[in-house]
């Protein structure tokens, strides 16, 4: 079995400080898919540069302390690309290939920010689905992992009416994230989850948010069909992240 998480740590160098190697020994994957890493390499405490166990892949923003997203494997692993076909100074994309699978980490931007955010981030989507297609249809097992800063369908979301005029659920979104899955993509959580409200990955930290499980459910693991065949489980993590980060880790195991 290979087992593989993605989370958005908001801030990998806060996250160690509040608990992020606990749940990461908990939840054990072979293959981790970082997002929102916030800091250089160097930057981290000295064990966590090299982690004992690992083969780390790293590929921060230019600006620091922004952005940036990071593969980790138990098995070595080959990094094949970075960025999604394009100049990628935010650190939003890295491409590795561990044993037979390739994994990508994705962090696509944030609109709720102003419209110049907005327009960064539809000026993504359309390249970004570009790129997509062709791995879609590899005949090599790809799992497209992260933080989409989409929801879905209105079972994504908690309030979806209060949402509609907002970054992450306007109605040009939720068509873009139809087409994606429509080159072949499987969402396995929604999959195994089905018409049900969630499971959310992430929820404000205003209000009771999080203990009243009013959430978005934007982070993904997607599948191409290759890799549909291997998918054995699925899950949210909803332990992680409470006291770590505002997302929570997702789960795939495949049968490897």
């Amino acid at each position: 079995m290979m087992r593989i998480a993605t989370w958005n740590v908001n801030g990998l160098r806060a996250a160690i400080r509040k608990g992020f190697s606990e749940h990461i020994q908990r939840v054990n994957p072979d293959v981790l898919l970082l997002q929102e890493v916030r800091a250089l390499r160097e930057q981290l405490p000295q064990e966590w540069q090299s982690p004992d166990g690992w083969s780390t892949l790293w590929h921060p923003a230019e600006k620091k302390g922004y952005s940036g997203t990071g593969i980790w494997s138990k098995q070595e692993q080959k990094e094949e690309q970075r960025g999604a076909g394009e100049d990628d100074p935010e650190g939003r994309v890295i491409v590795s290939r561990v044993g037979p699978v390739r994994v990508v980490s994705v962090y696509l931007p944030s609109g709720s920010s102003g419209e110049h955010r907005q327009i960064e981030k539809d000026r993504w989507l359309g390249f970004f689905i570009e790129w997509t297609s062709k791995l879609a249809r590899s005949r090599i097992p790809t799992v497209l992992g992260g933080d989409f800063n989409i929801a879905h369908t209105e079972r994504d979301i908690f309030y979806a009416k209060g949402n509609a005029k907002n970054s992450g659920f306007l109605p040009h979104e939720r068509e873009w994230m139809g087409e994606l899955l429509a080159q072949g993509w499987g969402d396995v959580v929604r999959e195994k989850f089905g018409d049900v409200d969630g499971p959310y990955s992430w929820w404000s930290n205003r209000g009771q948010a999080r203990v009243l499980d009013r959430g978005w459910r934007i982070d993904y693991l997607l599948v191409n069909k290759a890799a549909k065949k291997l998918v054995s489980d699925c899950h949210v993590d909803r332990v992680s992240g409470l006291e770590v980060s505002d997302h929570a880790m997702v789960v795939l195991d495949l049968n490897i």
